[in-house]
């Protein structure tokens, strides 16, 4: 749907009776920062409860192997965090491609005309 002018209204995009509109704008750097952080906080959170959890059913069961899946578990914790916490958001439709699809004719390294003196 277009917009119109209005009464006396400009119909140039980003004159004040005809703004730009943002809503499709990407989130700014400090917003996905924090969201990143956020997520990093919340997985690492999980950490030590679960140590004193695998403490804990071993004091109610007094089986070894529950504790150690329990801490089994949380081991790749940290490794996991930091790989979901420097995620960068998905890539969008309208970003470009970096790689050329296109085969090239020209050669990768173009050759050298140097004369090479030997001694």
């Amino acid at each position: 749907m277009a917009r119109s002018a209005g009464f006396g209204g400009s119909h140039e995009v980003g004159s004040p009776e005809n703004p730009f509109v943002i809503t499709e704008a990407a989130d700014s750097v400090e917003a996905q920062h924090r969201a990143r952080v956020r997520k990093y906080m919340l997985i690492m959170s999980v950490r030590f409860p679960a140590l004193i959890l695998s403490a804990v059913a071993y004091g109610v069961w007094a089986n070894p192997w529950i504790s150690m899946a329990i801490i089994g578990i949380s081991i790749p914790l940290p490794w996991i965090a930091v790989l979901i916490a420097n995620d960068r958001p998905p890539r969008t439709k309208d970003e470009p491609s970096r790689y050329d699809h296109r085969p090239s004719n020209a050669p990768a390294i173009s050759p050298s005309h140097d004369r090479t003196i030997d001694s």
